[in-house]
């Protein structure tokens, strides 16, 4: 099984899933971005989103695949995916392969969006690329609030307390957390 946590940058993907993690032990957690740093530094990205590349996709896909096949345990992947095409892409990749995948997004507003960005270092040890970073991620925001989700999506309020955000997870995709 994959529970896939989608949403902007900023809307709390990375916390949800380290807390889910914390309450399924036993899920790994994959985030498809180390995919395409890793792509990135092999191919150039002539638009600068490494998820414009097929291949990118296809590995996202394909990893998480072997991941299930290898250590049958369920993955939690935290990654912003809201281009229609992409998204149906590797879905129907993992569905074609009878892995239950689950779809979350987390809805934040704009505003709060742009007000947690502006609040995080993502680069440390470099600031301005962290800048440019975080202006990339701003870039992204009405894209991602105005994003056309599958029908089979579950939309949870990304402002609500993480705690009570993963037990509406855990409950919708039916395990039980350990605590």
């Amino acid at each position: 099984m994959i529970i896939w946590i989608n949403g902007a940058f900023g809307s709390g993907k990375t916390t949800l899933v380290t807390k889910l993690s914390r309450q399924c032990p036993d899920a790994l957690v994959y985030d498809p971005e180390l995919v395409g740093f890793a792509v990135r530094e092999i191919v150039p990205v002539p638009t600068g989103d490494f998820q414009d590349l097929r291949l990118w996709r296809r590995q996202v896909a394909s990893m998480a695949l072997g991941l299930i096949e290898e250590y049958g345990r369920p993955l939690l992947v935290p990654m912003t995916l809201v281009e229609p095409t992409y998204l149906e892409e590797i879905f129907g990749e993992v569905r074609s392969a009878g892995i239950p995948i689950h779809h979350f997004f987390l809805r934040v507003s704009a505003d709060t969006l742009a007000a947690r960005i502006d609040a995080q270092t993502i680069v440390p040890d470099d600031r301005d690329r962290d800048e440019r970073v975080r202006q990339w991620r701003r870039a992204q925001i009405q894209r991602c609030v105005a994003a056309a989700l599958p029908q089979d999506t579950v939309v949870l309020n990304g402002e609500t307390p993480t705690d009570v955000l993963a037990d509406q997870v855990l409950n919708s995709v039916g395990l039980t957390p350990t605590r």
